[in-house]
């Protein structure tokens, strides 16, 4: 296999390959990188798992546990896998709810890359005997409601 370092094509990519490569200590201090899709001419998807995410509440700063599950439908560039788990990383010192983390990883990865589709995924791990899952999605779905009607309703 070719050294990354002496290959033109993946020239950009200062994080794969870098032993030195460290956690930031925010996502804004990350950085996202991405490569060309190999596959341009084809729809196919990825489908990435972060089994151990953490971040922080930001009302009593507990750490939240969450798998993150990124699934998306590539265009003309790839995220690579090395700086998106030092990215993911960043958010363990980070106070925010769980819904604002999510939305942001959906919207820092869509910028990196670029994406046809992407969907995000965090199931939050229970605190208080309440598990939360927030799901964000690219590009927006619109729907009229995603909870079902009310039973006491008049018509």
């Amino acid at each position: 296999m070719k050294n990354l370092k002496k290959n033109k094509k993946y020239a950009a990519l200062t994080l794969l390959g870098n032993s030195q490569a460290a956690f930031p200590k925010s996502p804004q201090q990350a950085t996202l990188e991405a490569f060309p899709n190999p596959n341009v001419h084809r729809d196919f998807s990825i489908r990435i798992d972060c089994p151990d995410f953490t971040s922080l509440c930001p009302v009593t700063g507990q750490p939240d546990f969450a798998e993150i599950f990124v699934e998306y439908v590539p265009d003309a560039r790839c995220l690579e896998t090395k700086s998106l788990k030092l990215y993911l990383a960043s958010y363990r010192n980070v106070h925010s709810f769980n819904e604002a983390v999510i939305n942001r990883i959906l919207d820092d990865l869509v910028v990196a890359c670029h994406p046809r589709q992407m969907r995000v995924e965090g199931r939050f791990a229970a605190r208080g005997g309440l598990a939360l899952t927030v799901v964000a999605e690219h590009p927006q779905k619109t729907t009229d409601s995603v909870l079902p009607a009310s039973k006491g309703k008049k018509s």
